[in-house]
């Protein structure tokens, strides 16, 4: 049998993007760019806002439904919305930080490529 040493093994590391964070932007930024920038971070909070109206009309059902008393197994109904009341929120949160990260490493290093 023959035995192959690791050195010959290459293993190919694979590099996944994480939703495009990992662009970068091959020539200068110009003012249209700028202006995409804006843009894109102004569809964020937009997004945001919705994912907060979304959780906020969740826990407003989950609260009608909790009042409820003649129907003992609306309660549980009520239990799931607020539960995912709550996943709503987070995952809005979480995507509008992670987007505004990338929004801001982008507009940087653009701006030290200006500078130089």
């Amino acid at each position: 049998m023959k035995r192959i040493s690791k050195s010959r093994l290459k293993i190919k590391k694979i590099k996944f993007l994480r939703f495009g964070r990992d662009f970068e932007p091959d020539q200068k930024i110009i003012l249209r760019d700028y202006l995409a920038i804006e843009r894109t971070r102004l569809a964020n909070e937009r997004t945001l806002l919705s994912y907060v109206r979304s959780s906020l009309y969740l826990l407003l059902g989950a609260i009608a439904l909790y009042q409820l008393k003649e129907f003992a197994n609306f309660e549980y109904l009520a239990l799931v919305a607020l539960i995912f009341c709550v996943i709503f929120f987070v995952i809005g949160v979480y995507r509008f930080t992670l987007l505004k990260r990338s929004l801001k490493k982008l507009y940087y290093n653009a701006e030290k490529q200006k500078d130089l």
